[in-house]
């Protein structure tokens, strides 16, 4: 009977102990609690509030995720030319994202239309908003051909919706990316229930929304109309529980908010075009590839669809569509986006029908000996205007800024309602080892230090003060100004002694097009064109940077 009894007394403190001890790690529950400090998180009595559900970044409109990796960049199969313009480098680049096909005529006369409600051109104080945005449709003219009728319905007439927007200058590209970003994010804060709804389509011109504006200085958002930034069904629940302000914005934290919409850069741009994730065999590549898809020729070798032509471009001289009945390629100028078959990231026409802009200032090598990492040349950093009252400098329709273009063309370069921004100085760059100016587009190749006429020692380079013919790039220097009636002057630069084209204004762009033979077709082959010009044969598509993971999908043993 005592036996019993202290074996039963026995399991009785053995039971009580586990309770005491399961209890004392309740208290001390680690799951919700921050790993440095052990408070609560996300605690109704304060402390840091962040969404646990955030875990990974959601695509975007339109785009396809392309996994990062290295991959030989510049390295061409045919370089008759030798022009050193291809030097073949080892580059990483990260995950991101880019446009399944290119940036369609409906997709730009999206951005258009948006404009001309907001920005109405029949206001003079707009009148140039509108302008700067809309394509030149008279790049389709030719003075021995006839195409007028591409001239005056390419743009605009539905039977050429699903075809990629041309005449589109590269600064033009990057300000549809901008607006593309500000639409889509904020799409996003009225789905999730934290702006009015629709609030989006009766914005004037002094409220718009800008993303960058929102996560900085949220009550200034849609011109401090606070019956939109707080007019969502998410907001009004928190406004009911007496939230302080904070929890009414969405922040960079709480991971809803995508990143923007950009140009590729050229290292991305040619990595995503070659598609070389189908020659992989474990962390090799498996062979070559000429063009985006398998093979070396433009032709395709399947049983289905053998000798049809992988991509639109010009067969020959007089040759851009092949014979009446059978064509090559389906085409004689750009063809509908999706016409040919997608490389292995699923990516449409990257090679062929247009050719793209990407966002690199182009120098004839690329300097893999400083960088081979995201390699990118045009950053040009700057930061966010502060006013006297240490408020972010919001651009009204008063102080929007306006540029004109070396071809007489003028462009707003902000909009009512972004932040007004303005070049890093000395209290960024002081002592930093990453950079030490703002503009960083000379940098080793271009700027004083560059040039063989460089010497330490001499206080003229040491300042930066080059003279104009002793500049690295001798390229012309186009001057516009306007007089005292405001009427435009226009100063060609008539010097005899230029060497060159090539300077900061100058853009890269990549990708044979339906004019060009299959020469261009290859990824690795770059051209440059001047920024603020278009052609009938350049268009573009966006991409997006890739937050957190490298992989969608998890690493997985080998069999």
């Amino acid at each position: 009977m005592n036996l019993r009894k202290t074996l039963a007394l026995q399991l009785f403190i053995a039971v009580v102990a586990t309770a005491l001890f399961t209890s004392c790690n309740k208290s001390r529950d680690y799951k919700n609690s921050s790993r440095a400090t052990g408070w609560k998180m996300n605690a109704k009595e304060g402390g840091l509030q962040y969404n646990p559900k955030a875990k990974e970044q959601e695509t975007g409109p339109g785009l396809v995720f392309i996994e990062g990796g290295t991959y030989t960049m510049g390295r061409v199969q045919d370089d008759p030319m030798h022009d050193w313009n291809n030097t073949p480098n080892q580059q990483h680049v990260q995950s991101f994202y880019m446009d399944e096909t290119e940036v369609t005529n409906l997709m730009y006369l999206e951005y258009l239309d948006w404009i001309k409600a907001v920005f109405p051109p029949t206001d003079e104080n707009y009148r140039r908003i509108y302008d700067g945005a809309v394509p030149d449709t008279l790049v389709w003219r030719n003075r021995l051909g006839y195409n007028e009728v591409m001239t005056n319905n390419y743009l605009r007439h539905p039977a050429y919706a699903e075809y990629p927007v041309v005449g589109v200058s590269w600064i033009q590209a990057v300000e549809f990316s901008n607006w593309r970003t500000d639409r889509v994010n904020e799409l996003i804060l009225e789905q999730e229930g934290f702006t009015t709804r629709n609030a989006r389509y009766d914005v004037e011109a002094g409220q718009t929304f800008s993303t960058d504006t929102y996560l900085n200085a949220p009550s200034m958002t849609y011109g401090g109309n606070d019956s939109i930034t707080r007019g969502g069904k998410r907001s009004e629940a928190l406004l009911k529980r007496n939230e302080d302000s904070t929890g009414l914005y969405v922040q960079r934290k709480d991971g809803l908010l995508l990143p923007d919409y950009r140009l590729p850069t050229e290292a991305e741009w040619e990595y995503a075009a070659l598609g070389l994730v189908g020659l992989r065999n474990y962390n090799v590549y498996r062979g070559r590839k000429k063009y985006p898809w398998d093979g070396q020729y433009t032709r395709s070798g399947k049983r289905r669809s053998r000798g049809d032509q992988l991509a639109n471009f010009k067969q020959g001289d007089g040759d851009y569509g092949g014979i009446a009945g059978w064509s090559d390629d389906g085409a004689d100028i750009t063809a509908e986006v999706k016409s040919f078959e997608p490389n292995d990231f699923g990516l449409y026409d990257m090679a062929g029908n247009v050719a793209e802009w990407v966002a690199d200032v182009y120098r004839p090598i690329v300097d893999d000996e400083f960088n081979d990492f995201n390699y990118y040349r045009g950053n040009v950093y700057t930061k966010n205007a502060i006013g006297e009252d240490g408020k972010v400098k919001i651009v009204t329709a008063d102080s929007i800024v306006y540029d004109t273009l070396a071809n007489g063309k003028i462009i707003a370069r902000n909009l009512p309602g972004e932040i007004l921004q303005v070049p890093v100085d000395e209290e960024e760059t002081y002592l930093r080892t990453q950079f030490s100016e703002s503009d960083n587009r000379d940098f080793r190749d271009g700027d004083p230090r560059s040039t063989r006429y460089y010497q330490s020692f001499a206080d003229e380079y040491n300042q930066g003060e080059t003279s104009d013919t002793k500049r690295m790039y001798n390229s012309p220097k186009h001057t516009v100004y306007a007089d005292s009636t405001g009427k435009l002057e226009r100063q060609y630069d008539k010097a005899s002694n230029r060497t060159t084209l090539i300077d900061n204004e100058v853009r890269v762009y990549k990708g044979g097009s339906w004019r060009d033979r299959d020469y261009w077709l290859d990824p690795a082959q770059r051209r440059y064109f001047p920024q603020d010009m278009a052609t009938d044969y350049i268009g573009f598509r966006c991409a997006m940077s890739r937050v957190g993971s490298k992989s969608k999908k998890g690493k997985r043993p080998r069999d």
